[in-house]
């Protein structure tokens, strides 16, 4: 991935984390006028993980970074992001301009120090700099696919049917490429529920050193009704999974189909939360049992936290009835976050569809419910692609 050239009048999107709110508020007040749009702010030093999927998320092009607060959690920031495949620039900010730690920060890996009150010329300065560092990209790439994730707040809540069967209607619907993969290496279904025998799996790609360019995945994917799927290996590793080269897989991924629908292991697991930082849109599924539901809630507070806000995931009701009595106001209430999709309880039309490993059919609730989703979601890309936010949207309406 390179970076696309900025011109004059293009400002640097910037991700600023500054516990020294005075030092916070000179330097917005500057960034309006010098070239920087502060995208998200962070009041406190993150974790690396933190920090990661915060990138992840909003792109910036810039880390302006405070790094005389703590100067050795400042220095470690800096290696982190300046070492992960976000290839993201570090502008070190400070109170005054003092040479020992302008050194400090250069040699941590900053690529500019700035000193408040923030002068203009200089500011003017290094924005120069930084567009000179910065590597010009073609507009001839095809345009990149979506990626979609999948995860349960309780195992067994039905993230993987619903992955599973996204993934059929997308390619009626659409008639494009579309990647199933199994990401839970340690309890995957996909490849039993679709009967395939798994050849190749994510353990095979993280495991390996080298690169992995789009022309890959012909040659580790299994084909089945028009999808190609990457399951879970037949025999679980003795560890979780190295994620270190997880973004690299997506992106090769989104660079070789229109479609990768991911399904992923419950959603406190680490590598459900990096892929839902990653996705483009992603999917919480809970079923209407109150343990649950319970969980869901739980997750959707700790996505809030990693900074993955309520509008970037979809909470799916899953297998809901009338019996469990609750509307939709009254869910919300209990999960703090809306349910933007609701499916409804077919199990004879699921375990028949499970048993053939097959789509469901516009025959079954189920089926016309998920297909109805697949239209939407194509909808709300579409609207993207005419450049209108689409935020995320409620799939379908709430029962």
């Amino acid at each position: 991935m390179s970076w696309p050239a900025k011109t004059q009048q293009d400002p640097f999107t910037a991700l600023l984390i500054c516990p020294n709110r005075a030092l916070a508020a000179q330097f917005l007040e500057a960034a309006a006028r010098d070239g920087f749009q502060v995208l998200s702010q962070l009041e406190n030093y993150p974790s690396r993980q933190t920090l990661d999927i915060r990138l992840r998320q909003i792109r910036p092009d810039l880390v302006v970074l405070d790094v005389g607060s703590n100067r050795g959690t400042a220095a470690d920031l800096i290696r982190f992001a300046v070492t992960t495949s976000h290839q993201t620039h570090v502008v070190a900010i400070h109170s005054a301009s003092e040479p020992e730690l302008v050194l400090s920060a250069l040699r941590s890996g900053a690529t500019e120090f700035l000193a408040a009150p923030f002068d203009i010329q200089v500011q003017q300065e290094a924005l120069a700099r930084l567009r000179r560092v910065r590597r010009p990209q073609s507009d001839n790439r095809p345009a990149p696919g979506h990626v979609l994730a999948f995860a349960s707040a309780k195992p067994g809540s039905g993230a993987s049917t619903l992955a599973a069967q996204l993934a059929f209607s997308l390619q009626a619907l659409t008639k494009e490429r579309v990647l199933l993969a199994d990401f839970d290496v340690m309890g995957g279904t996909i490849g039993f529920c679709l009967k395939i025998a798994p050849e190749y799996s994510l353990s095979d790609l993280l495991a390996t050193g080298d690169s992995a360019p789009a022309a890959l995945w012909p040659g580790v994917v299994a084909t089945h009704a028009g999808l190609d799927l990457l399951p879970s290996p037949a025999i679980p590793p003795d560890e979780p999974p190295d994620t270190s080269r997880l973004h690299e897989i997506i992106e090769s991924a989104r660079s070789a189909y229109d479609w990768v629908l991911i399904d992923l292991p419950a959603i406190f697991h680490r590598i459900s939360l990096i892929t839902f930082s990653q996705s483009d849109q992603a999917f919480l599924v809970s079923s209407a049992e109150l343990p649950s539901l319970h969980l869901a809630r739980k997750a959707a507070m700790l996505l809030a936290q990693l900074g993955i806000e309520k509008q970037r995931f979809q909470l799916v009701l899953n297998r809901a009835t009338t019996r469990h009595g609750m509307r939709g106001a009254e869910l919300e209430k209990i999960l703090s976050c809306p349910v933007s999709t609701t499916l409804p309880d077919d199990c004879i039309s699921t375990h028949r569809a499970l048993a053939l490993g097959q789509p469901l059919g516009r025959e079954s609730a189920l089926g016309r419910a998920v297909e109805g989703l697949a239209a939407q979601i194509c909808g709300s890309i579409r609207t993207e692609r005419k450049g209108v936010a689409p935020g995320m949207e409620p799939a379908l309406s709430q029962t």
